[in-house]
């Protein structure tokens, strides 16, 4: 008895090593060489860098309120928009009272950051994602936001225009996703900008 005890487990602490082998240490090298290998960049965090510094990720948003800057959409993360490490959304239904309130207060902003600015507000600037993390807002979004920008830079709107449309993300095959624009990379676009037109050699 004690002796066929002795070979299960033998058995078993062998087929730990080999399976803690297999799957704790070639597996995941594997894993992480294919992904370096073929996505690096997506692999490593979707980093942007600017000036040879990491400013943030393609994947992650970012709080902006300056009225030169594009702003994202709303965050319900706590204790501080865009908290990474407790992403949510409000949860709050259609039918909340409470959601319709964080609504108008965001519309409000918006007025009062732009109160020449006539267009309907997108949606996606008044409500948050489910993630609170949500890096890209709509290109109308974008859009809506151009005449509040153009005034705090001293920039024509048709340069802004522009950037938005150059850095707008289609359909992933045509059918996949919606038509999107990263907002930390409308805004150092937006920062290059104003540096090539106050005396910076362009490119």
């Amino acid at each position: 008895m004690w002796l066929e005890t002795l070979k299960q487990l033998k058995t078993a602490l062998i087929l730990l090593i080999v399976f803690t082998i297999i799957t704790g240490i070639i597996y995941p090298a594997f894993v992480t060489g294919v992904a370096q290998f073929l996505f690096p960049w997506r692999a490593n965090g979707s980093l942007i860098i600017q000036n040879n510094k990491a400013v943030g990720s393609a994947l992650i948003g970012q709080a902006f309120t300056d009225p030169k800057y594009f702003w994202g959409r709303p965050s319900a993360t706590t204790p501080y928009p865009y908290n990474a490490q407790n992403s949510s959304g409000s949860n709050l239904g259609p039918s909340n009272p409470d959601l319709l309130t964080a609504v108008k207060a965001r519309i409000s902003i918006l007025n009062k950051a732009d109160p020449q600015n006539l267009q309907l507000i997108p949606v996606d600037l008044v409500t948050a994602s489910g993630s609170g993390l949500d890096p890209d807002i709509s290109p109308y979004a974008a859009y809506y936001q151009i005449h509040r920008i153009a005034q705090a830079r001293g920039l024509a709107e048709l340069q802004i225009q522009k950037i938005i449309q150059s850095l707008i993300q289609y359909r992933t095959l045509g059918i996949l996703g919606e038509p999107r624009v990263n907002v930390l990379q409308l805004n150092l676009a937006l920062d290059d900008l104003n540096k090539d037109t106050h005396g910076r050699a362009t490119p």
